[in-house]
């Protein structure tokens, strides 16, 4: 077992935008600043594909977390939370529940790459990027002094939906952005719960419908995160929903949640005969659950039968003992929308 302090090859990467590549580069002028104080490094920042690696030595400290590795196993524990990783693996262990990260810890030579935001947010942190002066703001428990990003009073939400009233329990909800926001940064609440994991986002849009159902009265929606500009934003909007309100169904799902499937395969499932069907897929879940929308992701609409039943061909370039989610939205013709989320293992 060797500590944190011993481990000089330690790195954590900066989930900040965009995919991973496969040539590492130097990344330009990228700084990483952890509760106000910033980091100096042996090596300059690498960037594959708009993503930074950075190499950290004192971050976990920082946070108050220690950190041990063995046989590729790494464990951090700090502010009463514990995380595991393994090198090559997508799925983590955050106090002692299992979550995926979009992509696993690896090896560059006698180095280890982790994601940032994700140990850092299950450490209790917050991540945020700044684009106009690159950089990487952490803020934890480690320090007094913390940096807070300026908050933006120009953005909004436009053409919020449910406007007024709804006439379902589970209303679809959904809204587009002002301006661009970091996708990863995103939480979208729905009376106080979080309801991201069950979230499609993109840098200009959200959708969703609440995984419970909405009692008559007034509700809020709760918007937050950062735009890629680096500020923060906090939007709230509030509909009603009327008493004898309507309910979709969506059952018999097939393959079941938590089934094994390959790159290609068939979804269905029964909901309201002539509901409309929104199914989005991607083969990675981010550390918060948003699927996104966009390049790589597989989107299609359907519209069930006269019995209720659909069918959709899904096709995603997965990867062998990986993630695959899936988010299936069903609107019925009187407005009554429902949606599950999927998780399954790629064959």
């Amino acid at each position: 077992m060797i500590t944190v302090k011993r481990l000089a090859a330690w790195t954590l990467t900066a989930a900040l935008i965009g995919g991973f590549g496969l040539a590492p580069v130097q990344a330009q002028s990228v700084n990483v600043v952890v509760n106000g104080g910033t980091i100096t490094f042996d090596q300059p920042p690498i960037e594959r594909a708009g993503r930074v690696f950075v190499p950290l030595r004192g971050v976990f400290e920082r946070l108050g977390a220690t950190v041990v590795y063995a046989n590729n196993d790494i464990n951090a524990q700090g502010n009463g939370r514990s995380v595991h990783l393994h090198i090559g693996s997508t799925a983590a262990t955050v106090n002692g529940q299992t979550v995926y990260m979009d992509v696993a810890p690896f090896l560059v030579g006698a180095r280890t790459l982790v994601p940032l935001r994700f140990v850092a947010q299950a450490l209790g942190a917050n991540v945020n990027w700044n684009a106009s002066n690159n950089t990487v703001y952490i803020q934890g428990s480690g320090s007094a002094s913390t940096y807070v990003p300026p908050s933006n009073s120009s953005f909004s939400l436009v053409n919020a939906r449910p406007a007024t009233t709804a006439r379902t329990t589970q209303p679809n909800i959904r809204a587009s952005f002002s301006e661009s926001v970091d996708r990863n940064s995103l939480h979208v609440y729905v009376d106080g719960q979080d309801v991201s994991a069950s979230t499609e986002a993109s840098s200009s849009s959200f959708n969703v419908t609440a995984p419970f159902a909405l009692n008559p009265g007034t509700h809020t929606v709760r918007v937050t995160g950062t735009t890629t500009a680096g500020a923060t934003f906090d939007k709230s909007w509030s509909f009603t929903t009327a008493a004898g309100a309507t309910s979709n169904v969506l059952n018999n799902i097939s393959p079941p949640d938590g089934s094994t499937v390959g790159s290609s395969f068939t979804l269905t499932g029964h909901t309201r005969p002539g509901a409309a069907v929104h199914v989005a897929a991607t083969a990675s879940a981010t550390a918060f659950g948003i699927i996104p929308i966009g390049t790589g992701t597989f989107q299609t609409d359907v519209t069930a039968d006269g019995n209720g039943d659909f069918s959709v061909p899904v096709s995603l370039n997965t990867t062998s003992g990986g993630h695959v989610t899936v988010i299936i939205t069903t609107t019925a013709t009187n407005g009554s929308s429902v949606s599950r989320t999927l998780n399954y293992s790629a064959q």
